[in-house]
């Protein structure tokens, strides 16, 4: 039966309540899924509950839809009439909600729109547009807020016929009704120009319009745009222009709503400059003079930060083009632009000081390439970069002549020789600074070494100074890393240590950041320039010190909040590698105090995904007594986090067990792991998307180690029925394989032979289905594994019985189309090495091959001669490899699965004993044709002449 809306306003209630929120999340959980759940939800955003409740409501409708709207296919999971009413009721209610709502709502719409937009949900666009209104910004502002939610995933996106085919869709229709409604928003302005409410509700408004009049234009200008660009020009010319004291805020930090419409139209003007400027050309030159009289006029004040960084990112597009730049190209021009833009905007303000004191991890966060938050200083240095590109020397010697002023200033006033250094940056870099190797390619004009050596060096290694003078010298440092040679690395190491030793929270955390990225830091070789023999005399109280920085605080926020400290602590650890066992237990000790402490409030994905990390670098070094010693000391903190449900910790710590029995996959499973394996068949585990991946590999971690009691148990057939799960789903197809080789390789015959028939019937139903070429690999990877453990009592004729029992002589299709194309597409060593091992015992021992399939024998042959031409060369893992670590702002956390790179699976041999490959089956083949008196050597008629004489080589 349908749940009853005030029950489930109670639970959203009781999510709120840290003290209720487990409880009540769980039995939410089960009013999932009862029928009409997502639509109670709507009824509880649309009733007049608190605010808190119908917020939480939206909140919770959009991430029911994320999970249970539609599959991987795109089928519906949810009943069609619900999903009807869904896209009835939508579009109305979010239009009437507050803001806070709103911005959930659209999420909603936007996750639909993914699904169903356009081809299923094509009359969306008309019923927008019928809900425009000449003069009622709240509504119109609903309905932008949710064209916008729509059309803004185009930015992104590669041009497709699909892609062109949607966009056409929506111009026919909203294209001419959108520019109007941008005159009428227009005409309210003016009406209204001394009624405040009014005119902040039209603002907002003209906002949205310009942010979709850029999602409507990211892919191609629309034409309904080109024949009106005359008119948009002069509008959006007027808008940057406008003033009204009635909309001028008094906060220094927060925009006012002018100021963002400004941003807007500087965003759009960047695209049209970018993409359209043989048509928008002619109307640039205004735009220059504009933006540039602006961003002469704007003070420091914070509130115009986004204004001021879209405005330069504006002006760097116009030095980026060939016809604009010249106007550039100009030494008197150059100081204009580097004194009025380049230096207010590299300059330290107030407000900089005041973050580096009051919130020191925001400041890092913002100073740090690639922050979130667009920074004046980033994007003034941007233009000045651009600008370079175009006319190098006359910009290096113009900002010169600034550089050497500010640092002559600079002995006296801190401030001015941090602005000189800020320059000095902008202009000796070249291209981009990566997260890998810092600045690759230098001005020729300056020379980096030098300028360190005269101006910067000394702030690193003096005690006393300004904090920020220090944060300067690191930074120096850590940008031009890959410039620095391994001598001069080494006399700036030091220091660089013991800049970690401060009191001040910024500076202490640059020294790590600098010396994390000075241990990732590779030749062209892939070898580490600071290395294991360059640390180790100090690593373990390297660690220590960082550790109780991390652990200063008590608080699980704020212990997790510096996820820079956690990322040096890795980096040591996979540095040191077996290093650390003289000291392993200290290392231990206080990583096991720090999960103990976040897992009561995991808030920082960065901080907890090196954490992790971390701990994945101890477990991997093993231990010289074996593993039972590092099992004993983990199992208790990481069993917690799996038996207090800590969700966002689990796929980390599955992966962790995994490692650890990987480690020694011989011994009997510990007991402490027999205690996971009734949870690990439980449906339930597997619904997280997330789990899947780190849970197959603890399973098929665990079945090789308990073999024997999943076969005494019955324990076989739950595990086939989670691999039958994995199977159905393309994203868990490989899961499902990864299961299904450790139930093959693992149990005996006569516990798996009544299960075979049906896992094969499950395969061949996939392959008939158009399968993806992974599938195919897999599926003949697979048949190989099985093929080639005959002493196990499988092996070819083993297959073949069981495939006739799915349909007689199904095999010769399943042969010739799929295993024999596929297995010469194999590409890891250890699987051309099965599948060749798989060819010879087919040839040397298949009764199905002698007899029954003539003519297969001399295809297998035919195909194991080729694999030999290009034997696999099997080599295991390299020990000491460098780690690379997801970059992680790549990673989407929270949403799905991390790997571990410190716990990354070993390629699996499975025939060890087989080191040569060629001498193998010349000895397989001889000794068959020994056991079978010769009949492997009549077989050989069945040949070509050129293939009796290569296989000549192989059976005397």
């Amino acid at each position: 039966m349908a749940s009853d809306v005030g029950q489930i306003a109670q639970l959203l209630a009781a999510t709120l309540d840290h003290t209720k929120h487990k409880e009540a999340e769980e039995a939410l959980k089960l009013e999932e899924k009862k029928p009409q759940f997502s639509l109670q939800l709507l009824k509880i955003v649309a009733a007049d509950f608190e605010p808190k409740i119908r917020l939480s409501a939206a909140l919770c409708f959009k991430n029911f839809i994320r999970h249970n709207y539609v599959d991987e296919d795109r089928n519906y999971k949810l009943p069609i009439d619900e999903v009807n009413t869904i896209k009835q009721e939508l579009i109305g209610l979010m239009i009437a909600c507050p803001p806070t709502i709103q911005t959930q709502l659209g999420d909603a719409i936007s996750i639909i729109a993914d699904s169903d937009f356009w081809d299923r949900w094509d009359t969306l666009v008309q019923d927008l547009v019928s809900r425009f209104t000449p003069d009622n910004y709240k509504v119109n502002n609903g309905v932008l807020e949710v064209a916008h939610s729509i059309f803004v995933r185009w930015r992104p996106l590669y041009r497709s016929d699909d892609l062109y085919a949607e966009i056409n869709h929506v111009l026919n229709t909203f294209a001419v009704p959108f520019l109007e409604l941008l005159n009428a928003t227009d005409h309210q302005i003016e009406a209204n120009q001394g009624n405040k409410d009014n005119l902040k509700g039209y603002f907002d408004t003209m906002s949205l319009l310009i942010k979709v009049f850029y999602d409507l234009s990211c892919q191609d200008m629309p034409p309904q745009f080109e024949s009106n660009l005359e008119h948009i020009s002069t509008l959006f010319h007027k808008y940057l222009s406008y003033e009204n004291p009635l909309l001028a805020t008094d906060d220094d930090s927060e925009a006012g709503v002018v100021d963002t419409v400004r941003a807007d139209i500087c965003e759009v003007l960047e695209l049209y400059v970018q993409k359209f400027d043989d048509d928008f050309g002619k109307y640039t030159q205004v735009f220059i003079s504009k933006v540039w009289n602006l961003l002469s006029a704007i003070g420091p004040e914070t509130k115009y930060d986004g204004l001021v960084s879209r405005a330069l990112h504006f002006l760097t597009a116009i030095a980026g083009t060939l016809q604009h730049s010249a106007a550039f190209n100009d030494e008197n021009v150059l100081s204009q632009v580097v004194e009025k833009v380049v230096l207010p905007n590299v300059a330290l303000r107030e407000s900089d000081i005041e973050l580096f004191e009051d919130e020191p991890i925001e400041f890092i966060r913002r100073d740090l390439e690639g922050s979130d938050t667009d920074s004046r200083r980033r994007a003034a240095t941007d233009f000045l970069r651009q600008l370079q590109g175009r006319f190098e020397t006359l910009v290096t010697n113009v900002a010169g002549r600034y550089i050497n002023h500010y640092l002559e200033q600079g002995k006296t006033n801190w401030k001015d020789k941090d602005t000189a250094i800020s320059l000095f940056l902008s202009i000796a870099a070249k291209g981009a600074v990566t997260a890998a190797h810092g600045v690759k390619t230098v001005n020729p004009l300056v020379d980096v070494v030098d300028f360190f050596q005269q101006h910067v060096a000394n702030d690193l290694v003096s005690d006393a100074g300004e904090p920020i003078a220090k944060v300067d010298a690191i930074k120096y440092l850590y940008t031009f890393r890959s410039q620095l040679t391994k001598e001069q690395w080494q006399a700036a190491f030091q220091p660089l240590i013991q800049n970690m030793l401060s009191s001040n929270y910024v500076v202490y955390t640059y020294a790590a950041i600098a010396v994390e990225r000075l241990l990732y830091l590779t030749n062209d070789a892939g070898a580490r320039i600071f290395g294991r023999a360059d640390i180790e005399p100090f690593a373990k109280d390297l660690l220590d010190h960082l550790f109780k920085l991390v652990e200063k605080e008590r608080s699980p926020a704020k212990m997790q909040e510096n996820e820079f400290l956690m990322r040096c602590i890795m980096r040591v650890l996979i540095v040191m590698n077996t290093g650390i066992l003289p000291f392993v237990d200290m290392v231990l000790d206080h990583l096991v105090r720090i999960t103990n402490v976040i897992k009561e409030n995991p808030s920082n994905p960065r901080f907890y995904y090196f954490h992790f990390e971390a701990l994945g670098a101890v477990v991997s070094c093993g231990s010289p007594q074996g593993t039972s010693k590092l099992e004993d000391r983990l199992w208790e903190p990481l069993n917690l986090v799996i038996t207090d449900e800590v969700n966002e910790f689990m796929p980390y710590v599955f992966q962790l067990f995994a490692k650890l029995l990987e480690l020694d996959p011989s011994g009997a499973l510990p007991n402490h792991y027999q205690a996971l394996v009734p949870p690990l068949m439980m449906p339930a585990t597997w619904e997280s998307r997330g789990n899947v991946p780190a849970l197959t590999r603890l399973l098929a971690a665990i079945i090789p180690r308990a073999a024997q009691s999943i076969a005494a148990e019955n324990q076989v057939q739950p595990i086939l029925g989670i691999f039958q799960g994995l199977l159905q789903g393309k994203k868990t197809e490989q899961n499902a394989f990864d299961l299904l080789e450790a139930v093959v390789l693992s149990i005996p015959r006569n516990s798996l032979e009544p299960y075979f028939k049906d896992i094969l019937q499950l395969l061949f139903t996939k392959l008939q289905n158009n399968p993806s070429d992974s599938f195919k690999l897999r599926f003949t990877r697979f048949y190989h594994l099985v093929s080639a453990r005959v002493e196990a009592g499988l092996g070819t004729d083993f297959f073949v019985s069981q495939v006739d029992l799915v349909q007689y002589n199904l095999f010769v299709q399943i042969y010739l189309t799929i295993i024999l194309p596929t297995s010469e597409q194999l590409v890891r060593p250890v699987d051309r090495k099965s599948a060749v091992i798989s060819f010879a015992k087919s040839m040397g021992d298949s009764q199905s091959f002698g007899q029954r399939y003539v003519k297969g024998w001399r295809f297998t042959c035919e195909a194991m001669l080729k694999m030999l031409m290009n034997p696999p060369k099997v080599t295991m893992g390299a020990g000491d490899e460098v780690v690379h670590e997801a970059d992680v702002d790549d990673i989407g956390f929270g949403l799905g699965f991390t790997p571990l790179n410190t716990c990354k699976k070993s390629p699996r041999d499975d025939f060890p004993e087989v080191q040569e490959i060629q001498p193998w089956v010349r000895q397989y083949l001889t000794d068959a044709n020994a056991r079978h008196n010769g009949a492997i050597a009549g077989y050989m008629d069945r040949l070509s002449d050129e293939g009796k004489q290569a296989l000549a080589m192989y059976v005397s």
